[in-house]
């Protein structure tokens, strides 16, 4: 599977780059302990760290605002999904449980400060392009409803649109059946590429951890 970045993409945010993870033979299934745990108490610090301090300012979800905005999305209205789990944080409105895949990618989000996006794999057919939506585009969301992706960075396979920094789409949503996964992590422009390795290497080490099976990653970028 190719993962190629538009040009249209890379235009407007010259640095723009994605942590890319395969995952073969995995097994998703109910939360260990210890994730949960940690991800329980890393929300509750979060929450007391947001208690003076407003989402925006936070770095990571400032750089991806600043990326709606380049590529004409309101980032007041469609905001990334890193600052929606964040958002929800400082409501106290702490995340659920839903299975060991989900739960590692919103922890890594909220340690990451950037949208990430896991897919099965299994539902993907071809190549994968990322790339700024126009008008007539795309899909039903994990969120409930119809999502336009007009302006909006995302994914596609020889299918159509799949996912994006926003909102993912509902039919290639992991599950306790996901056996193959594709991650995204909608790495921050800014950082460099040694160190979006080593933040992509941590999640994935992470991640077999858990789920075990074999994994593969690599950084792409526009350069």
């Amino acid at each position: 599977m190719e993962i190629t970045i538009a040009q249209n993409i890379c235009t407007l945010i010259p640095h723009f780059k994605v942590g890319v993870i395969h995952y073969q033979n995995i097994e998703v299934g109910q939360s260990p302990q210890m994730l949960k745990g940690r991800l329980q108490l890393f929300q509750e610090s979060i929450f007391f760290d947001l208690e003076n301090k407003q989402v925006t300012k936070l770095e990571g979800i400032q750089e991806w605002r600043r990326i709606f905005k380049k590529t004409g999305k309101d980032p007041n209205r469609y905001r990334h999904s890193a600052e929606a789990l964040y958002r929800r944080i400082k409501k106290q409105n702490y995340l659920p449980s839903v299975n060991s895949a989900i739960d590692l990618n919103n922890f890594f989000s909220l340690e990451y400060e950037v949208p990430i996006g896991i897919y099965d794999q299994d539902k993907l057919s071809g190549d994968v392009f990322i790339k700024i939506g126009q008008e007539g585009e795309g899909f039903f969301g994990l969120n409930g409803r119809v999502n336009s992706l007009n302006h909006l960075i995302h994914s596609s396979d020889a299918e159509g649109p799949f996912g994006s920094p926003y909102v993912d789409s509902e039919k290639i949503a992991v599950s306790l059946n996901t056996k193959n996964a594709l991650q995204i992590i909608y790495l921050r422009p800014s950082i460099e590429t040694d160190e979006a390795e080593k933040l992509t290497k941590s999640l994935m080490d992470m991640f077999v951890q858990i789920h075990g099976g074999e994994a593969s990653y690599r950084v792409i970028d526009c350069q």
